[in-house]
């Protein structure tokens, strides 16, 4: 089993930052791809961001591609989403998942593990 819990979302305005972090725990880190998911009202969950298990790929949906970067830390067992230039359609709920699969999988929308995740509002 893998535990994971998001911190770090909030209220921000439109053109601002904000940097998600998501610590995982019970099982090793290395061996799991890491990524993001989001869910906005009225819409279904779709995939953000993943990194692979060495940290040397990365995926991210067109619509964050180029404003959103994904890292992570195995020291500490934590994956990040840094967000720049936020806009008012990427308030969701943004949920951490970690996959026994590939990075590329995960960018199809598989993962086996979810965190709760952690509210972000964009504000115009």
């Amino acid at each position: 089993q893998v535990q994971l819990v998001e911190s770090g979302g909030g209220l921000v305005q439109a053109g601002g930052s904000l940097r998600l972090s998501c610590a995982a725990s019970g099982r090793a880190f290395s061996v799991q791809t890491m990524g993001w998911f989001r869910q906005a009202p009225g819409n279904k969950r779709e995939f953000v961001a993943a990194i692979s298990r060495s940290g040397d790929t990365t995926f991210y949906a067109e619509s964050v591609a180029g404003r959103f970067t994904i890292s992570r830390e195995y020291a500490k067992n934590t994956v990040f989403l840094q967000m720049n230039s936020l806009k008012p359609r990427d308030t969701a709920v943004y949920y951490c998942a970690a996959s026994d699969l590939d990075a590329t999988r995960m960018a199809m929308g598989e993962a086996d593990y979810w965190g709760r995740g952690t509210q972000v509002t964009v504000s115009s």
